[in-house]
């Protein structure tokens, strides 16, 4: 039996909404750390393009689904905004805290497991931290919930 809570959503659902923004968010967020890193930025400037790259990536992924599903451009737009903005800022504000407060993340090169560890140990985190948040949200109507009427 599954147990339910908000509004009968369950915590599997939750997590699958998660983890479609999470797989999103991972994918722009280690391009951008890559890319930053790889060319020698700062940490400010390299954190500013992973996160917006986590954003495009996010959105991109459900955008990509609801425009299979017959949304046109505009629409599509809207309910992807509508969907994730708030599951990404959970998500990208609970990573990259992580990150920023793992002592010698930030100065981490790609070849360190440091690095990864960091950036991997916050994934984890976010998501743990970005489920309930989702449950929450769907259970009234909100975040993921608008795309299932889609699926």
């Amino acid at each position: 039996m599954v147990r339910r809570g908000h509004g009968g959503v369950s915590w599997a659902m939750a997590a699958k909404a998660t983890l479609h923004c999470l797989t999103g968010c991972a994918i722009g967020e280690i391009l951008g750390m890559v890319i930053g890193t790889a060319l020698g930025w700062g940490n400010a400037p390299t954190m500013i393009l992973a996160i917006a790259l986590a954003f495009l990536f996010g959105y991109s992924f459900t955008l990509f689904a609801v425009r299979r599903a017959g949304l046109d451009f505009k629409t599509a737009i809207k309910v992807a905004l509508a969907a994730d903005t708030v599951s990404i800022a959970v998500m990208e504000l609970v990573d990259n805290a992580i990150i920023a407060l793992t002592p010698g993340a930030m100065d981490a090169h790609l070849s360190d497991g440091l690095f990864w560890s960091a950036l991997l140990g916050g994934f984890g985190i976010a998501f743990l931290i970005t489920t309930p948040v989702n449950k929450w949200m769907i259970g009234r109507g909100k975040g993921h919930a608008v795309v299932h009427a889609y699926h």
